[in-house]
């Protein structure tokens, strides 16, 4: 097994889940199940598989119900960023869990409603082996659209040959799209603004120094949104 360069993942559970209602309703989106089990235990699942020892959840929404779920698990072991007082954002959420000294340097970050189907080896091992400190601030899993299923936007970076990401241009289709898989230095978070912000401010700043990086994913990434998009996800799952 390919040595990771980080055994802690941030898994961000926060959201509001407001594409998911109905279901969302009363539940918090991490636990809503596909194909019969939970997105967040698909996600602890494949960073057990890794070989990823410590996981950090964010909690805001619903908090008491996805502690209470994921509490009991044994590994990866599990420690709670409570933003129960303020929701703060993917950016935000780093910055919290960071500041209180529970992530080391880099850590995986990765969206709790996150559903893939690892390729020749798993993406953890693929980040970690492509990761440079020296050049990057983040390195994020990207995957083309052909591997990008449920998926009907137009893409998010440009990559060029070298790794590095660019923003899509207005009116233009992207070739590659985030997986909300990455792998993160403290550099990335200096000087963050403080409160609530998007991840997106600190990727910005990456790019105009050019230490924004994508990996390109050799799996298949499945995008669960909407309630539309749990059965044909369910059915590429279980061979449906």
């Amino acid at each position: 097994m390919t040595a990771l360069v980080s055994d802690t993942a941030m898994l961000m559970a926060a959201g509001l889940g407001k594409r998911m209602r109905p279901l969302t309703a009363s539940t918090p989106k991490p636990l809503v199940r596909v194909a019969g089990r939970p997105l967040i235990d698909r996600a602890l699942d494949r960073l057990e598989e890794a070989g990823v020892s410590r996981a950090v959840v964010n909690v805001h929404y619903l908090a008491d119900a996805i502690e209470a779920h994921i509490a009991s698990r044994k590994a990866p072991s599990i420690t709670f960023s409570d933003e129960r007082d303020a929701l703060l954002e993917t950016g935000g959420g780093m910055v919290k869990a960071w500041d209180a000294g529970m992530l080391p340097d880099p850590f995986f970050a990765c969206n709790a409603d996150s559903i893939w189907l690892d390729g020749p080896r798993n993406a953890f091992a693929d980040l970690s082996t492509a990761w440079d400190p020296e050049r990057m601030d983040a390195l994020l899993l990207v995957v083309t659209h052909a591997r990008a299923h449920n998926f009907d936007g137009t893409g998010d970076f440009y990559m060029d040959g070298a790794g590095r990401l660019k923003r899509k241009l207005p009116g233009r289709i992207a070739p590659f799209i985030y997986t909300g898989i990455q792998l993160v230095s403290h550099r990335l978070l200096r000087d963050a603004p403080d409160g609530k912000f998007s991840t997106n401010v600190l990727w910005n700043r990456a790019i105009e120094e050019g230490r924004l990086y994508g990996l390109a994913f050799t799996g298949h990434w499945y995008e669960v949104g909407t309630p539309n998009h749990i059965r044909p996800t369910e059915d590429a799952l279980t061979g449906g």
